[in-house]
């Protein structure tokens, strides 16, 4: 009795060292639980850790909890996070990811999928891989639209001097600055305060990250532009990818494009249940002038073409996508 006693401890230490040695994939955000971003991401990890089994533990942290965005690029880099889901900042790592930050540019999902066989996955991977990172899969982060606290936004006008929160993107803040806004870059993590303190008017985001973050809550105008359509990119660091094995890194693109479906049609029926969620809560909602912003966003498009090596290429390219 004494031996099958000592056997079955045995083996319960065994298995538990088993587990405690189990491989790690920290995957990290910056966006809400709540939000298309979280969704998707928890969909990935859930789905990820089924496919990987008990070998190894995908370890999930949202909401910024392992830093903003800059910082978890930074992090892949250093090797101490695996993937992490990057937006608008990876023009900071190259220039002609700012693509994405061209007013009005993506027309649907099924523009974005073109966009992302044709222009991401061949040429922005690249320039990816040229500063160390892996790209491994476009996600959404869904189309953007403008709320604020003084008015509602109609026109290009109706934004001079209000002081708008934007992402930490050059781009994002150029394309405010020519539509006449005062834009104010901070992480998202610190947005929800600053509304609430009127240290900022207002901000711009997809529908699932204002509800997300519950940003109805501080604000009481919702102005629907879809002025950009923002993907979000699974990404690893160079170093880190190439020493997974082989096996895992097949996991996690297989599974990373299966989550791409998953989140584009999740995308598409957000945006419809969630603007009448908001509507019920009590937020004012209107519909920009989209023309009037169309012909305010030359500028932009100027500024990109000069100072983005082949981004008029880019451009054109992008649009003639749309057409198909």
């Amino acid at each position: 009795m004494l031996k099958k006693l000592i056997g079955f401890s045995t083996l319960s230490l065994a298995i538990a060292a088993s587990h405690a040695q189990a491989d790690k994939i920290v995957f990290a955000i910056g966006g809400t639980p709540n939000s298309l971003q979280g969704q998707t991401a928890q969909e990935f990890s859930d789905r990820l850790q089924e496919r990987l089994g008990d070998a190894h533990q995908v370890e999930y942290y949202h909401s910024g909890q392992l830093g903003d965005e800059r910082q978890l690029i930074q992090k892949l880099r250093a090797g101490t996070v695996d993937l992490a889901a990057i937006s608008s900042i990876m023009s900071s790592v190259s220039p002609e990811f700012a693509l994405f930050d061209m007013p009005f540019l993506v027309k649907d999902r099924d523009h974005l999928k073109r966009l992302d066989q044709e222009i991401i996955m061949q040429d922005l991977a690249q320039k990816a891989d040229e500063k160390g990172l892996n790209l491994i899969s476009t996600w959404e982060n869904g189309f953007r639209h403008i709320t604020n606290n003084e008015h509602a936004i109609e026109t290009p006008e109706d934004l001079e001097g209000l002081k708008l929160r934007t992402p930490q993107s050059e781009w994002r803040t150029l394309m405010f600055e020519t539509w006449g806004a005062n834009p104010t870059p901070m992480a998202f993590s610190e947005v929800f305060v600053a509304l609430q303190t009127g240290v900022v008017d207002g901000q711009e985001n997809p529908l699932s990250n204002i509800n997300g973050a519950k940003f109805q809550e501080v604000q009481d105008y919702l102005s629907l532009s879809n002025h950009v359509y923002s993907p979000i990119w699974l990404t690893a660091g160079k170093g880190g990818w190439g020493k997974l094995p082989e096996d895992v890194r097949t996991a996690i693109t297989e599974v990373a494009a299966e989550t791409q479906d998953w989140a584009l049609a999740k995308g598409a029926e957000l945006d419809d249940s969630l603007l009448e969620a908001m509507r019920g809560e009590g937020m004012e909602v209107n519909r920009v002038d989209r023309d009037a912003f169309v012909e305010a966003s030359n500028p932009v498009y100027a500024e990109f073409a000069e100072q983005v090596e082949g981004g008029q290429e880019l451009v054109d390219r992008a649009m003639a996508l749309a057409e198909e």
